[in-house]
């Protein structure tokens, strides 16, 4: 499932340096950032966490932005189309993972991370940039 388009990938990813920049700076600031900025960088990420941890049996969600499969393990079930692990995280709280803002366990710790299955941590795979 592709979280952004192939032509939009350079947009991505001057979003996500862009998101990364301004919270070195200040990480109030990022809530300044325009919408495409958060959105593109979003994006960005979940196609960086795709090619790093390939996979169908973990799904992440970053409403309202955009939902990978990753990580090898069972597929969704037919019927629901949901597999047996998944984890959802805010766009905020997922950008400082990716950027090593904070940690998964300070993030789960307090509470923003909702993450149901046996494989609900990724943290050996954050941060990503």
């Amino acid at each position: 499932m592709a979280s952004i388009l192939k032509k939009d990938l350079p947009e991505g990813q001057r979003a996500l340096e862009q998101w990364r920049r301004t919270a070195a700076d200040d990480l109030a600031a990022t809530d300044d950032l325009p919408r495409r900025v958060w959105a593109m960088a979003v994006r960005y990420s979940l196609y960086l966490m795709e090619r790093k941890a390939p996979g169908e049996g973990v799904e992440v969600r970053v409403a309202p932005w955009g939902a990978i499969k990753i990580l090898e393990g069972p597929a969704s079930d037919p019927h629901n189309l949901t597999p047996p692990d998944v984890i959802e995280l805010e766009p905020d709280v997922w950008l400082r993972l990716v950027c090593g803002v904070s940690t998964w366990d300070e993030e789960k710790d307090a509470g923003h991370i909702s993450a149901v299955g046996e494989r609900d941590d990724l943290s050996d795979l954050l941060p990503l940039a």
